[in-house]
């Protein structure tokens, strides 16, 4: 069974030498070096890449840094080029990334659709122009004054559910191929255009005015920011979001998460470092035989038992308990769209 490669000149980082990957839910991954060049001179770091060059990476992001420096140092410490983020991070927020590293960066849409758990703190009484606390002050109000515990938890059931919401002035969206925040920074009148989103919950957790603490559970796409504006206008007296952390994206806990300072570690914690196998196990699965296994390697489908067709799209298809593709259900059986292994 031959798993992931990285071959000479593609972009993992690989100089003069080609890796094979055999991973599994208990022995992590088996690789073997075909030559003793790496992307580095250093014999420590050229171990590490060895044991690192595919798999999902659990970071715990402090205050401060951009999303993309995590990226930048986990590229460095892993000497591998090609990683993939299932969602940014503010600068000014903490908690968790969730890191493709290497061919693994193929799987990351599938942890896009994953729910995502906050820790938020509000300020009441004053709106930003950023919708946080790192902008300028737009208005102010002293309503907030005059709201109980009470008033706070009704206005946050309110923005439960699905709903359209306006993405903040400074974001990522885009408006006629430039970012919303660069058009913002110039001083221009923006008309962001609203996205569909869900707030699974979102419950009073602290209040202490003029500040309150929320806990948050929501879809991907969903701006937090956005969040303690509407919250501030719902209650009539403005408002900005203050603090933020990650707790968690689906079923993966910051808790499990390394901190920048681990990253160069040898020993990486086992929940911190997941082969692809174990990080989709929270998706359907479907065990191969031995000539369904050539089928899907090559792109064929495969016919479907009745059990097969109660399983929900997509499908991870595994051998011997390693990785070989993800399929989804159609009108000729269950097609592999993403090949990720085949026969040797």
């Amino acid at each position: 069974m031959r798993g992931w490669k990285a071959r000479k000149g593609s972009s993992g980082g690989v100089s003069g030498e080609s890796f094979v990957c055999d991973e599994s839910r208990n022995s992590g991954f088996t690789l073997t070096a075909r030559s003793s060049t790496c992307c580095v001179s250093n014999p420590s770091s050229r171990r590490l890449w060895a044991t690192r060059a595919v798999g999902l990476l659990l970071v715990d992001k402090p205050e401060g840094p951009t999303s993309h420096d995590v990226v930048q140092q986990v590229r460095q410490a892993f000497c591998v080029r090609r990683i993939g983020h299932t969602g940014t991070l503010d600068p000014f927020a903490s908690g968790l990334l969730l890191l493709c590293v290497g061919p693994a960066t193929r799987l990351t849409e599938y942890f896009h659709r994953l729910p995502k758990r906050y820790e938020a703190r509000v300020t009441l009484g004053t709106r930003m122009d950023t919708d946080d606390h790192t902008g300028r002050v737009v208005s102010r109000s002293a309503g907030w004054k005059q709201l109980s515990r009470g008033d706070v938890e009704r206005s946050a059931a309110r923005l439960e559910g699905l709903q359209e919401q306006l993405p903040p002035d400074y974001s990522a969206k885009k408006i006629g191929g430039r970012r919303a925040y660069e058009a913002a920074r110039a001083g221009e009148r923006l008309s962001l255009a609203t996205a569909p989103v869900e707030v699974h919950a979102l419950r009073l957790t602290g209040f202490s005015p003029p500040d309150v603490e929320l806990a948050v559970e929501a879809s991907t796409g969903t701006y937090v920011r956005s969040l303690a504006r509407d919250l501030g206008e719902d209650l009539g007296c403005h408002a900005h979001l203050s603090a933020l952390r990650r707790t968690g994206i689906g079923s993966f806990e910051v808790t499990d998460a390394i901190g920048l300072d681990e990253i160069g570690r040898t020993d990486l914690p086992d929940d911190a470092w997941l082969s692809p196998l174990r990080a989709l196990e929270w998706l359907p699965s479907r065990r191969l035989t031995a000539d369904e296994l050539r089928r899907i390697s090559h792109g064929q489908s495969i016919p479907q038992s009745e059990s097969d067709r109660r399983l929900e799209d997509p499908v991870v298809l595994t051998f011997e308990e390693r990785l070989v593709a993800i399929g989804r259900s159609g009108p000729g059986g269950l097609h592999p769209v993403k090949v990720l292994g085949g026969t040797g």
